[in-house]
């Protein structure tokens, strides 16, 4: 087919909510975002399919290249964010921050006060990610040690931070776009 008749190659990718045939490419995708902790693949099935509310993923020319996984923390009015990974092909786009504004205003989420995440401290990239979409949905950021190298990983990793960040009410984001 000619190029000017093939169809155009887009640079905004669609979010959406994933599902247990994603779990192999969030896999690969996840495996290819280093400093990220490699799951199972079948974890990766699991989130997708039990916990597909609380997840984005991002779709480019029918590729995924972007993921956000997450849970409502049990008995409490908080998400809990455990992986954000955005392939190098779809960097630059602001991707992670879209991917979490999506996911604060979904339904399932309308109860949460406040986002949590984990992050080492030396992984400079998700620390902008936060801070920034803090800035951008005007809540606050705190940030406190909580799972401790050697106490909960055996001196194996890392010291992991708790990030706590206030969230809008439901709606809020809409109603100031």
């Amino acid at each position: 087919m000619p190029k000017d008749l093939a169809e155009p190659r887009s640079r905004q990718p669609r979010l959406r909510k994933p599902d247990a045939t994603d779990g192999a490419d969030i896999w690969e995708l996840v495996k290819s975002c280093k400093p990220l902790d490699e799951n199972s693949m079948y974890a990766n099935l699991i989130q997708a399919d039990h916990f597909r509310d609380t997840c984005v993923v991002a779709e480019l020319n029918g590729e995924v290249v972007g993921w956000i996984s997450g849970h409502i923390i049990p008995a409490k009015d908080e998400l809990f964010v455990w992986q954000v990974a955005v392939s190098p092909k779809a960097r630059g786009l602001g991707l992670g921050k879209k991917m979490l504004a999506e996911l604060i205003e979904r339904d399932a989420c309308d109860d949460a006060d406040h986002l949590k995440t984990t992050i080492t401290e030396d992984n400079d990239a998700s620390w902008a990610l936060f801070r920034s979409f803090a800035r951008s949905i005007g809540g606050e950021l705190t940030d406190e040690p909580h799972f401790e190298s050697e106490e909960h990983f055996g001196g194996q990793h890392d010291t992991e931070h708790m990030v706590t960040i206030s969230l809008p009410t439901p709606g809020a984001l809409a109603r100031a776009a």
